[in-house]
């Protein structure tokens, strides 16, 4: 840490409920000499809402933050500022501008303290009710505006088996869900959450078919989670599958070496496995 009270207070801010606000995030708010902001005016509102005398805002978003960043530590460092970030709503960093400051303060030296706060994504996810007991999940944010992208990044994730989170704008909502429901499956379970901790706070379940249907021509209010269920997880072989595909390779005139590592290919499995299975333990000749 760089001498004095240098400082970079990473807080979360409600996501709809301005109820949400912790007891440590308004007192870490109330301690900074500087937020960071993605609107000065929301941020003001929250402030004048919770009671906190508003100190300087400087806007940060997606277009000012890589320009602004090393500026704003600096000025942190020389001037023993304790700078808050925040966002709209929710965590900074997560979807939203924040990582570029938080890299520029550790690499200055200066210490980063996160306030946790509501998460849009998580809120969707225990809500939904598609989170498996293994409690797995990946999160993706917003996909590509561009179709192309954004089908491509879905084919990457049609194998996935951990339940998946996104962001989507009401305008693209439509088009993303018929684009996932073609890839991943039209049957495949999925939620959207919006308006998420709000008053007409609402969640949607069903599948991706029935999701594009019901989003076709209407845009909802609100930016939506969505949450999609993970691909099913394949079962393992039997010794049984395994032999019966092996005698019938051998049967077609295959040899067994070539057949054993045709078996392991086909099912995902390891060659030494299939060996031992086919010959028994201990033999080594094919």
């Amino acid at each position: 840490m760089v001498g004095g009270s240098a400082r970079v207070l990473v807080i979360g801010t409600p996501i709809g409920n301005l109820g949400d606000l912790s007891p440590r995030a308004a007192e870490a708010l109330a301690s900074c000499d500087v937020i960071a902001c993605e609107d000065t005016r929301r941020t003001g509102r929250l402030l004048q809402m919770s009671g906190i005398a508003a100190p300087k805002l400087i806007r940060l978003d997606q277009h000012t933050e890589s320009g602004l960043a090393q500026r704003l530590i600096r000025s942190a460092v020389e001037d023993l500022l304790v700078v808050g970030l925040v966002s709209d709503a929710g965590m900074p960093g997560l979807s939203d501008p924040g990582s570029i400051v938080i890299s520029a303060a550790l690499a200055a030296g200066v210490r980063v303290e996160v306030i946790p706060g509501p998460f849009a994504g998580v809120v969707g996810l225990i809500g939904s009710g598609l989170l498996g007991t293994d409690s797995r999940f990946i999160f993706e944010g917003f996909l590509s505006r561009r179709s192309s992208e954004r089908r491509r990044r879905l084919s990457e994730l049609r194998d996935e088996t951990r339940t998946m989170v996104l962001y989507e704008s009401p305008q693209r909502l439509g088009s993303m869900l018929g684009d996932a429901s073609e890839i991943l499956g039209h049957d495949r379970r999925a939620v959207v959450a919006r308006e998420l901790t709000k008053l007409h706070e609402e969640f949607r379940r069903a599948t991706l078919s029935e999701l594009v249907v019901e989003y076709a021509t209407v845009a909802p209010k609100g930016e939506c989670v969505v949450i999609i269920d993970g691909a099913p997880v394949a079962e393992p072989p039997s010794d049984d599958d395994l032999m019966a595909a092996h005698r019938r390779r051998v049967d077609s005139g295959m040899t067994s070496r070539d057949s054993v590592a045709a078996v392991a290919d086909e099912f995902g499995v390891n060659a030494n496995a299939v060996k031992r299975l086919v010959f028994g333990k201990g033999t080594g000749s094919a």
